[in-house]
């Protein structure tokens, strides 16, 4: 029945399940500005995103994360809605700047205890507590000093980062030092398009490498600490496809690959960059921000890798006068991003879950048999509240179930994959959409705050029952 072609058969009047390893982690997740709110709250400083959101013309529709979801006020119920779920995980982010004391001298006590509340709160319902510490909300003050462009800022981040685990430490069963990288260094710092909103290609890549070095600091940071759980990272990882099978085609699609995927893998699981990424990137920058030492620190052994996925990519040369010089990725002025055939989501996104099945093969194919959790994986569309209190969401749940069914014919073929975080637990900010855009298994009517359960959460909760993919229809 499905995209993929699976099967469905009927078993004691019920849908079979395509089922799961039993210990496998069914989660959601969310990020600390597009949920919590109470941004002058408990000692918060401002952040990067504070700044962008504040500045006319950055955000869809005017917003700011200043109230978002009101999590911070309403997280005891947020996390009841997660245990009617069944959730077995929940990945959430610590807000840098909740925690970091104005001036930087010290920690702002009273934002830790705030997570402190949280962990606790899951722990109490039976949820295990993943953890990210960096979530794009980079502290304004640091910002100021040069951001990531600035390779102090990573010596900050570990500091940062054993902070939170001599609080945490004892109880986070997976932390991931950073969540997409490519999208801090590369939009925030080269097309402009995230915060802090620069426009330089020699600085988004003097980012990703100082956002490299702060993982690999971290990750020391929290062993040196005595966690009790696993220590890995989140990256947007992406199937890059050739439009055709030319040689400028092919040579477009390696180029993007290099700037999505193997810029920040090599370094991690290899310990190196890639050499035609550099070669390709001469004329930008010289690279000598990689100082000796910084490969072996960024490519400290992890535990677990996050893989966070949306959408392939289908990238061609361009023709004469179609090149594109706002692009984020460096030196691909001349590439064009084709659409995918078939349907796309709220965002413009096109559906193909063979691409998440071929990128969780791609890696252990090239990178050895890492563990492996999906940390993102969902899709925004124009969800309503009905006027008998439902909200039918079938084009997620179609999404959720192909994307799911994916996942289960990688584990088939042998990638060790331990959980899957369906993005997003919430509707919320979602950037610099605003609250344009809806990835939430929950429904949020922001005005008042209430909460609603999504067709696709209540399905999701037949899912986590199960074990494993069920039929799409919402109730049987």
């Amino acid at each position: 029945m499905s995209t993929l072609g699976l099967t469905e058969t009927l078993a004691g009047g019920r849908r079979a399940a395509l089922p799961f390893p039993a210990d496998f982690w069914w989660g959601a997740a969310t990020a600390a500005y597009q949920i919590e709110g109470a941004v002058t709250e408990a000692g918060r400083t401002p952040s990067i995103w504070d700044v962008f959101a504040a500045t006319p013309g950055r955000i869809d529709d005017g917003s700011t994360g200043e109230n978002a979801t009101d999590h911070f006020h309403r997280y005891r119920e947020d996390v009841a809605l997660m245990a009617e779920l069944g959730l077995a995980a929940y990945r959430f982010s610590v807000s840098w700047p909740r925690v970091r004391r104005a001036g930087g001298v010290g920690v702002n006590a009273a934002g830790l205890d705030f997570y402190d509340r949280l962990v606790d709160a899951l722990l109490a319902a039976g949820i295990s507590p993943v953890a990210t510490l960096y979530h794009w909300d980079l502290p304004q003050e640091l910002e100021q000093a040069g951001g990531w462009t600035n390779r102090d800022t990573a010596f900050r981040f570990a500091d940062y980062a054993a902070a939170v685990a001599g609080r945490l430490g004892d109880r986070v069963r997976l932390w991931n030092t950073l969540n997409e990288p490519w999208c801090s260094a590369f939009l925030g710092y080269g097309s402009g398009g995230h915060a802090p909103g620069r426009t330089s290609h020699r600085e988004a890549l003097t980012a990703a490498h100082h956002l490299l070095l702060a993982h690999g600091l971290a990750t020391g940071a929290l062993r040196a600490a005595a966690i009790t759980g696993q220590v890995g990272i989140a990256l947007n990882a992406g199937t890059v496809r050739p439009v055709s099978n030319t040689a400028a085609d092919l040579d477009a699609a390696r180029r993007i690959d290099g700037l999505l995927n193997r810029i920040f893998f090599d370094p991690l699981l290899r310990g190196a960059y890639p050499a035609d990424v550099q070669a390709d990137t001469a004329g930008i920058t010289d690279w000598a921000f990689v100082r000796p030492g910084d490969l072996a620190v960024i490519s400290t052994p992890i535990d677990a890798l996050g893989v966070n996925y949306y959408q392939p990519d289908l990238v061609g040369a361009a023709e004469a006068g179609a090149t594109d010089p706002r692009t984020p990725y460096p030196t691909a002025q001349d590439i064009v991003f084709h659409p995918t055939p078939g349907p796309v989501t709220d965002m413009g996104w096109s559906i193909d879950p063979t691409g998440l099945r071929e990128l969780l093969l791609r890696i252990r194919r090239d990178y050895g048999d890492i563990p492996m959790y999906v940390t993102e994986n969902g899709a925004a569309y124009a969800d309503r509240v009905t006027p008998d209190g439902r909200v039918p969401d079938p084009e997620r749940i179609d999404y959720l179930y192909a994307h799911l069914a994916a996942a289960h014919e990688a584990i088939a073929a042998g990638v060790d994959l331990r959980g899957y975080f369906v993005w997003s637990l919430l509707d919320n900010f979602e950037w610099g959409y605003g609250y344009t855009k809806r990835f939430g298994l929950v429904h949020v009517d922001y005005a008042t705050q209430a909460r609603t359960l999504k067709d696709s959460a209540h399905w999701y909760r037949r899912v986590i029952a199960a074990g494993g993919v069920v039929a799409r229809l919402p109730y049987e």
